[in-house]
């Protein structure tokens, strides 16, 4: 974006810098600015340079060695697509036989990358000067896709067999970047996106996670994926690239591989759990789980119940492996009452107070602190999950079952 300069780092000279540097350390970057100043690089050079480097350890995260090679903005990075999600993306592509691509909003390029991987013709539009020249770059070694810089809403997608987007749902001032929720300021924004699929267009969208459910189009697949229990995007799937029976389905990655769960009921229309008493196993559900709307169908797969019919919480007498949930043992129900409770963590001797909670205001570090002041320094550990049941708070003491 306008506050990243990458325009240094594309000359010969400026590119030989930043691929000579070792990992990023911050504790290291004043001593290596002088060193590289001294050298008699510009100070543009080496601010771009050390940029890069802190903006490529950063990605690893999302882009693994690869990030090691690329060139990122920092508002491009925050928007990026993980490359294990981009490569599922493409895969829908390849498995509806598509094969030329049109990535509107290719940002840094991640979905392009992923498309050019799996042997498909990406043509890659961004229109962002800065983040075009990002995505050049990042897809150089892949003579089967090209980079225009253009507004997505301008480009002709009939000669396209399939066309993916990312709409920069971000907005950048002087003082920085913030978050977009109208999909229609997205750009480009989701009636845009709509038209193409009306069209018979077969289409795929990548959306924030928070999407209200009333927004969703009617005639789609929302997928919603959770990398290592952390919520990351809903996809939209239109046409040939939604699954036949998928309405709704939450992709779970994570150390374990990928698992999937799917329904094909409407928003709403979904099965009703049974409520009853906590006890047995605790389940917290996975948030691709909740914002999918498949608790009530995890609940039946676990043979379990809600603690309450609008918490997401699930109780089973036995336990059951599942990667779409935590489990948790559970030990004890205790009023939320703070001063039996802090009476309680003072004679167990805790020192170490993991919370979880929902349906309840206070937050876990408030409620950590109320307990654990004054109490001395013990050296035992506890969980305690608070949540509501009815109109009755409780604090449900439990022991996390050891994933496999």
């Amino acid at each position: 974006m306008a506050s990243d300069n990458i325009a240094d780092i594309l000359t010969p000279e400026g590119w030989e810098l930043v691929n000579s540097l070792g990992p990023y350390a911050e504790a290291d970057s004043l001593r290596l600015t002088e060193r590289l100043r001294k050298a008699g690089h510009s100070p543009d050079a080496v601010a771009a340079a050390l940029t890069q480097s802190r903006l490529r350890a950063k990605a690893a995260a999302k882009f693994g060695p690869f990030a090691e090679h690329m060139v990122f903005t920092s508002a491009g990075l925050e928007q990026a697509t993980r490359l294990s999600v981009a490569a599922r993306h493409a895969q829908r592509f390849v498995d509806a036989g598509l094969v030329t691509v049109a990535d509107l909003g290719c940002g840094l390029g991640a979905d392009s990358m992923a498309l050019a991987t799996l042997d498909r013709q990406v043509t890659a539009v961004e229109l962002d000067e800065t983040t075009a020249a990002a995505a050049t770059m990042n897809l150089l070694p892949f003579p089967n896709a090209r980079v225009v810089n253009a507004d997505a809403s301008s480009v002709d997608t009939a000669e396209y067999d399939g066309v993916w987007l990312d709409p920069a749902r971000r907005t950048t001032t002087s003082s920085g970047t913030s978050r977009l929720f109208d999909p229609e300021a997205f750009s480009p924004p989701l009636s845009f996106v709509q038209e193409l699929a009306d069209s018979g267009k077969p289409v795929g969208v990548k959306m924030g996670p928070g999407m209200p459910h009333e927004s969703i189009p009617s005639a789609c697949e929302a997928q919603w994926v959770s990398v290592d229990g952390d919520v990351t995007e809903v996809a939209l799937w239109f046409n040939a690239l939604r699954r036949e029976g998928v309405r709704r389905a939450a992709l779970v990655l994570g150390p374990r591989g990928a698992a999937e769960m799917v329904s094909d009921a409407e928003f709403g229309n979904g099965p009703t759990a049974p409520v009853g008493e906590p006890g047995g196993y605790l389940y917290e559900p996975d948030g691709a789980v909740i914002r999918a709307e498949l608790v009530a169908d995890l609940a039946a797969d676990l043979g379990g119940h809600l603690l309450d019919p609008m918490i997401a919480y699930i109780c089973a007498p036995s336990f059951t492996d599942t990667p779409f949930a935590r489990a948790y043992r559970v030990l004890a129900v205790r009023p939320y009452n703070v001063k039996a409770l802090k009476a309680w963590v003072r004679s167990e001797g805790i020192g170490v107070l993991d919370i979880k909670k929902r349906g309840i205001s206070a937050t876990p570090e408030e409620v950590r602190k109320q307990l654990l002041t004054g109490s001395g320094k013990g050296r035992n550990k506890a969980t305690l999950v608070l949540t509501r049941i009815g109109d009755e708070r409780v604090a449900i003491v439990v022991e996390p079952v050891p994933a496999p």
